[in-house]
């Protein structure tokens, strides 16, 4: 099932994979966490579990139903490189995106460690974006990992962004965004750290997405950056 997505980076998901489990302080208010608890009270099958990990092999050939070409985030709901998710299970999962062509997957892990050490064991179409998230200066570490990913498109995200990060080397990396937490207790993205992302960005010639300043109710805060809307995708698109 597609589910058209109000992440304003793509356009619909698809999460053949469900819950997760907290490693790093970007996840203390994590937004996925919260919506599945809720659609378990609600009753949804695929949330019995609430946000335990949960594999929906029943879900992994729907991209290939999917005729129009799409940008699609790959399990907004989990991570595809959680250490419970079992290799042949990742494995058939690229299988289906290389087979699906017509669009273009987007993923993103905060495991960068278990995404390089298996992805010399992965067939990496073009298809594929491969992302890592960043929060702060402590996980820059991740970028580096990603660098070493054979993937078309590497990207980062730096959402939510809650400290300052400098030192970012992108010439490996084809796209950075940017984005504020949302939500209950969100804790708040100070512009001059946005504003610091943006200008490596625009020495190393990387295209900058500003997502959103976030806050308790983010639509008043908005997502302009300097009287400017930032859209940059990689120029592959």
């Amino acid at each position: 099932m597609a589910i058209k997505s109000k992440i304003e980076w793509t356009e619909i998901t698809w999460n053949p994979v469900t819950g997760c489990a907290k490693i790093s302080p970007a996840c203390k208010n994590c937004y996925a966490e919260k919506f599945a608890c809720r659609l378990q009270k609600m009753g949804n099958p695929r949330y019995k579990k609430g946000f335990s990990l949960t594999l929906h092999h029943d879900l992994l050939e729907a991209p290939l139903k999917w005729k129009k070409p799409r940008l699609i985030f790959v399990n907004s709901m989990s991570d595809l490189f959680h250490e419970d998710v079992p290799f042949d299970f990742i494995k058939k999962v690229f299988e289906v995106m290389e087979k699906a062509s017509q669009h273009t997957f987007q993923i993103l892990t905060k495991r960068s460690s278990r995404l390089l050490e298996i992805s010399q064991s992965l067939n990496w179409p073009e298809n594929v974006w491969q992302g890592v998230s960043i929060e702060n200066q402590d996980y820059l570490y991740r970028a580096n990992n990603l660098i070493q990913i054979p993937a078309k498109v590497r990207f980062i995200s730096f959402e939510p962004l809650i400290g300052p990060i400098e030192n970012i080397i992108l010439d490996k990396i084809h796209w950075v965004i940017v984005g504020g937490e949302s939500g209950p207790g969100a804790r708040p993205l100070k512009a001059d750290w946005v504003r610091s992302i943006l200008k490596y960005c625009k020495n190393q010639r990387t295209p900058f997405f500003f997502k959103q300043w976030g806050g308790t109710q983010k639509h008043k805060n908005g997502r302009m950056l300097d009287n400017k809307t930032w859209d940059e995708y990689p120029i592959s698109i």
